[in-house]
């Protein structure tokens, strides 16, 4: 259950990347400084997941033992 629950933390971490590079899309030619924002939010929540899918993986293998 609750590998499940980290499943999906880490499909909303993409889904925020998503979101913020829609923004970055949206803002780029009106309002430079906010895009810039965005953008910095997206490359966090992309490594975020990487960072949480490592993390969980390592919980798995751990709790095989």
């Amino acid at each position: 259950m609750a590998n499940n629950i980290y499943k999906l933390f880490e499909y909303a971490y993409l889904a925020m990347a998503a979101f913020s590079v829609y923004i970055v899309y949206e803002n780029w030619s009106d309002n430079r400084n906010r895009a810039y924002l965005f953008a910095f939010f997206g490359v966090v929540a992309i490594f975020m997941f990487f960072f949480k899918r490592n993390f969980r993986r390592k919980m798995d293998e751990r709790n095989k033992k």
